[in-house]
């Protein structure tokens, strides 16, 4: 069996999520996976990703390019190896979000895009179960003091949802323009909002 590609989609955590099954987080391959995200980022309901109107190929770029980020990470979450949702890791002090609070030791960014409802992201307590999670990857497997998001504003489903989880809301900023060779990111008012780690695993 040719298994030159199995170190990539080694899991880098693994969790039995009762009543749904097994959830594993394996880093993003900008290529093998440009397609499955390219149809998740497609659609209207990821308008607030920024990437709608990319092709494929244009994914995979920005993937590529993110994959090569010593600051940047990306993972695919499998739920018993489907693939059900992409989760974004960032240091907050090399990203725009740094210019627009007051970073804290310990922190760390993150972005989250669930799977279409079709493709196992429609049952009750899903989102709520995959975003646990997250926390626990993030804020325990990586040893984290402090989650920050920065959905945009006008996303309130996703503020919503954070809250939900237990996350603190803080100020409503603008992100600044970031326009490089490699990457260009309009202005964003974003509603920031941070989860501790104490909070969801007291000590």
């Amino acid at each position: 069996m040719d298994d030159r590609h199995a170190p990539a989609h080694a899991y880098v955590h693994e969790q039995t999520v009762e009543g749904f099954g097994a959830v594993g987080l394996r880093p993003l391959d900008p290529e093998e996976d440009a397609a499955t995200v390219h149809a998740w980022v497609s659609e209207e309901r990821a308008a607030f990703w920024g990437m709608t109107g990319l092709t494929r190929d244009q994914v995979a770029e920005t993937y590529a390019h993110l994959d090569a980020l010593d600051t940047h990470h990306a993972f695919l979450a499998e739920l018993d190896g489907v693939p059900v949702a992409l989760l974004q890791t960032y240091e907050p002090t090399a990203d725009r979000v740094g210019e627009v609070y007051d970073v804290e030791t310990g922190d760390i960014g993150v972005h989250v895009l669930l799977a279409p409802a079709d493709e196992g992201g429609a049952r009750p307590g899903w989102s709520a179960a995959l975003m646990g999670v997250f926390a626990s990857y993030v804020l325990l497997g990586l040893d984290r003091r402090r989650v920050v998001v920065d959905p945009d504003v006008r996303n309130t489903k996703a503020v919503a949802r954070f809250l939900r989880q237990g996350f603190e809301a803080g100020p409503v900023v603008t992100l600044p323009e970031v326009d490089l060779p490699d990457v260009y990111l309009p202005e964003k008012r974003a509603q920031l909002a941070f989860l501790r780690r104490e909070t969801v695993f007291p000590a």
